[in-house]
């Protein structure tokens, strides 16, 4: 039987603002100035400001974002970048095209962030640089994480690609604590373009202008280069005048997301729920539930109509494609176990209360009938 409740659905979010988003697009085609014109400016001032400053600079898509971060850095070959391996694979990949080698450390359990104390572990003399992932919408610990970076002398770049929005326990929104700050605007992100799309964020004007140059084939003018190494990574005009309008949404899109968590906080019979940590403004991104013996629950959701996904079941050290740097079962514990016990249930930005009640309705179901013996 095919889902009755999509695990996500794009159409409400262009139907509640379809005159705003078509006027953007007009007002592109219009001007007839497709790539690195005024809408990608407006975007990265806007962007910028609702950082509370700093710098941003539109690109292709997260994944460059987070190689631009590190190589305007200065990271590259020789050097050791210690991240998370439960996460999108993007974040290693970005890594290693910056020319680093990715150093992977467990996460903690309660909130699938990097852990201090594992990150703290990691560092070697090759150490450069550290890349916390904000992970399904809740700010990594980033007052912690700082205070590993500043002991070391690291730079602490944010990959921000889940988290558009979030707070932690300062009030800092993400992006803002790092040296550096990778965003994804994927459509599926809290802030989403109708395309690929990404930015780096940096307080630094020095580090933003090299990012910048390093986007547009390391240019500093028309047919003047600086910056070697350089590549095509420019943010679209017509997805920079789309995000316009997403991110003048961005606070009541995530608030809207909030309620919907709350909705299944208050009803689901799942022992292990996705909360906030005190003072956190979780964003919502994904709404995340530990449940072992997952594989089979989703089947049986499958068959009750309720579609979900898994994020992440299989740990970036544990992919044949980065065999190479020598990682085994066994190596990340609390990485490997949340593999195995993870799954995404539909949230999204339209998700009516009707569909999420089948949710919780299914999923409790589910739970009654295959409930432990006492």
């Amino acid at each position: 039987m095919p889902p009755t409740v999509p695990f996500n659905d794009l159409h409400p979010r262009f139907a509640a603002a379809a005159a705003e988003y078509r006027a953007a697009v007009e007002r592109v085609l219009g001007r007839a100035w497709y790539v690195l014109g005024p809408e990608v400016e407006a975007f990265e001032q806007a962007f910028a400001a609702y950082h509370g400053g700093g710098h941003a600079v539109g690109v292709a898509n997260g994944t460059d974002a987070i190689e631009l971060a590190l190589r305007a850095a200065g990271v590259g070959p020789g050097d050791e970048v210690v991240t998370v391996a439960h996460t999108a694979v993007a974040t290693a990949c970005g890594v290693e095209r910056s020319g680093a080698r990715p150093v992977f450390a467990d996460i903690r359990a309660d909130d699938y962030t990097l852990d201090a104390a594992a990150l703290a572990a990691a560092i070697t003399p090759r150490t450069r640089a550290v890349v916390a992932v904000h992970l399904y919408g809740q700010a990594a610990r980033l007052t912690d994480l700082r205070a590993v970076a500043d002991r070391h002398n690291l730079l602490l770049i944010e990959d921000c690609a889940q988290a558009h929005g979030a707070r932690d326990e300062q009030g800092r929104r993400v992006g803002t604590v790092g040296d550096l700050a990778a965003f994804s605007f994927y459509p599926t992100k809290n802030l989403g373009a109708f395309g690929d799309g990404g930015a780096v964020l940096a307080r630094d004007p020095a580090l933003a202008a090299r990012a910048r140059r390093l986007r547009n084939y390391g240019q500093t003018d028309r047919y003047h280069h600086a910056d070697p190494g350089g590549f095509n990574s420019r943010l679209d005009e017509i997805q920079a005048a789309m995000l316009t309008v997403a991110l003048g949404r961005l606070d009541a899109d995530n608030a809207e997301r909030n309620r919907l968590a709350e909705r299944y906080l208050g009803g689901l019979a799942l022992a292990d729920l996705p909360h906030p940590r005190p003072g956190c403004e979780h964003t919502y991104h994904l709404f995340v539930a530990r449940v072992p013996g997952r594989d089979a629950f989703r089947s049986r959701l499958a068959a009750r109509g309720v579609q979900t996904l898994i994020h992440y079941p299989v740990p970036v050290h544990l992919q044949p494609a980065y065999a190479h740097l020598g990682g085994r079962e066994g190596d990340l514990p609390e990485t490997e176990r949340a593999a195995r016990e993870v799954v995404s249930l539909p949230l999204f930005v339209g998700l009516t209360d009707a569909q999420q009640d089948a949710v919780i309705a299914a999923v409790n179901a589910d739970s009654l009938a295959h409930r432990p013996a006492a």
